[in-house]
């Protein structure tokens, strides 16, 4: 009985120890965050340790960002001091050859057209025969579309500038409406803009024109900006309705005229195709009203051209004479050769005693 009692006794005891066991283990995992704890560790040091990778990639990939970035600002921040290297230079070229009202006179050349013998000879000896215009040349300044027309310039006048054209070769002769042709039409009126912006108002000429008189004293002071014309009807130099001929151009420096130009060469995108005259034709009111410019075209009776066929060469009254409308350097540079003959003819008969020749006035 007593053997049983103990059997019995033992047995209750190991059952509570069994139990108390079970408990203690029960108690040891009872937190439900302690496995799901573990997860997230272990997912912590995971994406840790990719991060890390990541990171390194991320870095890697930022320096090589930032690299760049640096490249490309070294780059622009040269570019930009070659710009403005460029514009003192060209800011030294005007200054030099400024009127007191910071007023230049300003043509473009290329290779052809500024060879011995060519056009920009024919144009600078006009500016020597014609009627008070050789103190002009002083405020002149020719600029090169390429390195030898700089070299010729560089030997027969004083006032040079060379203008970077890019890869494009504008040494030969431009045939009208050309792509390149185009190109170098939008360069310089971009160059004219830079011109402005500088602070200086111009006279720009084409180098396929002989002057015989200042053509400056025919535009009035209030204008804002003037050109050319192939032809021009009625008397009033304000009625914008004529055909434009950008050959001749007088640009105030002024807040609007700048915006104008900026204005006039954006419009190029809508525009594809265009050289910067027939533009300016499509859009010259409309720019005008917009920037309160005051505009106008010179009569040809001042400014004349070939593109008035027939119409009677007035030296009395005229202050340019333009190769327009002629095909052909050779063309220009034979048929201008011969007005510019008539002129020295003229002014040679001019008021001496027995002939009808007006005496030259300004």
């Amino acid at each position: 009985m007593n053997a049983v009692r103990n059997l019995l006794r033992f047995l209750l005891v190991a059952a509570i120890g069994t139990v108390g066991c079970i408990v203690l283990l029960l108690q040891r995992s009872s937190c439900p965050c302690a496995r799901d704890a573990i997860v997230p560790a272990l997912g912590e040091l995971l994406v840790a340790t990719t991060g890390n990778n990541g990171t390194h990639q991320a870095d890697h990939s930022t320096k090589q960002q930032q690299a760049a970035a640096i490249t490309t600002s070294s780059s622009a921040n040269d570019k930009g001091k070659d710009r403005a290297a460029d514009d003192g230079k060209l800011a030294e070229v005007l200054r030099r050859a400024a009127m007191e009202d910071n007023t230049i006179i300003m043509t473009f050349t290329n290779e052809a057209f500024a060879a011995p013998g060519s056009l920009m000879d024919l144009f600078l000896e006009s500016f020597r025969v014609g009627v008070k215009t050789e103190p002009l040349l002083k405020h002149l300044v020719i600029v090169s579309a390429d390195t030898r027309a700089f070299e010729r310039c560089l030997r027969v006048h004083p006032h040079c500038y060379a203008l970077a054209m890019g890869a494009t070769n504008f040494t030969g002769e431009q045939r009208f409406m050309a792509r390149d042709y185009l190109d170098m039409m939008w360069r310089r009126n971009r160059f004219q803009a830079r011109v402005l912006a500088l602070g200086y108002s111009f006279v720009f000429t084409d180098v396929d024109m002989v002057w015989f008189r200042n053509p400056l004293l025919r535009i009035p002071v209030g204008v804002d900006f003037a050109m050319s014309c192939d032809m021009f009807y009625g008397d009033n130099p304000y009625d914008l309705d004529k055909r434009a001929n950008g050959g001749f151009v007088y640009a105030k420096a002024s807040a609007r005229t700048r915006a104008f130009y900026d204005d006039w060469y954006a419009a190029r995108t809508a525009h594809p195709g265009k050289n910067e005259q027939d533009l300016f034709d499509l859009l010259k009111s409309e720019m005008a009203a917009r920037h309160g410019v005051a505009a106008q075209f010179v009569d040809t009776d001042y400014l004349g051209g070939f593109c008035e066929r027939g119409k009677r060469r007035d030296f009395n009254k005229l202050c340019t004479y333009h190769g327009n409308c002629l095909v052909g350097l050779k063309s220009k540079l034979e048929r201008l050769r011969g007005v510019f003959d008539e002129w020295k003819e003229f002014k040679d008969k001019a008021g001496k005693p027995g002939t009808n020749t007006t005496a030259l006035t300004d």
